[in-house]
Order: C-alpha cells, then sequence, then structure tokens
C-alpha cells in the first residue's frame, strides 16, 4: 500500500505538465505508434461488430492524461481508468476536447470495481511500467476479459542485452524517482506469470517498445 500511495502521489505531482514532460516523444514515434495501436483496436471492433451484435466494451486501464482519448472509436462502450486523481482531471480535458462519451473512473488496476468477463477489448499504452505489483494488476485484466477478448499493449521493458539491460537497471532510480515509471519492468515475463497468452509481440525499437497481443 505504501508504495502503490509514492506512485500515485508523484503522478498527481506532475499530472499538469505530464504532457509537456512527453512532448518530443510524443511528436516522434511514439505518437506514431499510438496512433496504429487504435487502427489496430478499430479492426478488432469491426470484427467483433461482424460475429456480434452486441454493443463492444472496451477498457483503457491507465488513462493516464488521456493521450489515447483523441484516438477512441464511436458507437461503442468506453471505460478509462487511471488511480490518479489528477491525473483523470487531465483525461477529462481531452475527452471534452475532443467530444468522447466515455465513462471516467478513479480505479487501481490492481483491483478493478467491474464483473468478470465484462470487457471485449482492454488497451494499454505505458502502464506495466508503474503498476506496483504488475503481475497481479495483469491477473485483474485477465479477470475482467471475456473469454473470447483480446488485451492490446503498446509497453517498454527493459532489454534483453545484457549490457542495455544493465544500463536500465543502473539508470531505473531516476524515472522512478521522477514520477514512478521503471524502465526495466520484465513485462513479457510478467505476462506469462499472470496466465496469459501471447497472441502476437511485434518489436518497435528494438526489443524494448513492443506492441503485444493478449487473449486468455
Amino acid at each position: 500500500m505504501g508504495n502503490k500511495n509514492k506512485i500515485k502521489k508523484r503522478y498527481n505531482r506532475v499530472a499538469p505538465v505530464y504532457d509537456s514532460l512527453e512532448y518530443f516523444m510524443e511528436k516522434g514515434k511514439m505518437g506514431d505508434w499510438r496512433e496504429n495501436l487504435w487502427q489496430k483496436v478499430s479492426n478488432r471492433i469491426e470484427q467483433l461488430k461482424e460475429n456480434n451484435n452486441k454493443k463492444v466494451k472496451l477498457l483503457e486501464a491507465g488513462v493516464g492524461s488521456g493521450k489515447n482519448i483523441e484516438y477512441y472509436p464511436e458507437e461503442i462502450e468506453i471505460f478509462a481508468v487511471d488511480f490518479s486523481p489528477k491525473m483523470i482531471k487531465e483525461a477529462e480535458k481531452k475527452a471534452d476536447k475532443y467530444n468522447k462519451k466515455i465513462k471516467l473512473l478513479e480505479m487501481d488496476i490492481q483491483n478493478l470495481r467491474f464483473e468478470d468477463n465484462y470487457f471485449d477489448l482492454i488497451v494499454t499504452s505505458c502502464v506495466f511500467c508503474s503498476v506496483p505489483d504488475p503481475i497481479k494488476g495483469l491477473k485483474e485484466l485477465k479477470r475482467v476479459l471475456k473469454e473470447d477478448g483480446r488485451i492490446l499493449m503498446l509497453e517498454h521493458m527493459r532489454s534483453r542485452n545484457k549490457m542495455v539491460g544493465k544500463f536500465m537497471d543502473w539508470f531505473n532510480w531516476v524515472s522512478l524517482y521522477t514520477w514512478g515509471a521503471n524502465i526495466n519492468r520484465r513485462t513479457i515475463e510478467n505476462i506469462k506469470k499472470a496466465g496469459l497468452e501471447l497472441v502476437e509481440v511485434n518489436n518497435l525499437m528494438s526489443d524494448i517498445v513492443k506492441e503485444i497481443e493478449l487473449k486468455k
């Protein structure tokens, strides 16, 4: 609990300037990767609509300041959660700006207040670097995902390259104590430990930034 509260305080602290801190990264490759991720989300939604007349339910787990909101598809039910109330306030501004009807909720990924098998799709982007207990968080995503659902992720993680990985270990404290993000998480290993199945993994920047698709 103590570690979670420390990370929440860090994200609350940086929330008003968070977009500015990541401005150049977003204008570089990250913005393109984000847009491509949501194109895959849209493609998946079209497949679901063809096979099922029910309304698609999507969860963005870790909405942060709302950088993905402009890409949210129309005509589906979207929930977006974050454990930082000040990040939620930033996301609300984006929802107003892009005129998106979404349910923005303050909620911890490690303890989601949703029923089992609730969502058709779950999306995360640069989230599992900061979840205090990433395996617990991934197990929660698995719990609320429908049996035929998918999790689509854009995540950065520790390199398997020996020297690069060591470098990331040495400098992890900088990002951790600045805003609560770890740069050396072993996310693929954590996914397997959580009991989720890898459908597809694409390396976007060496083996550090990956686009990942998961199922139960």
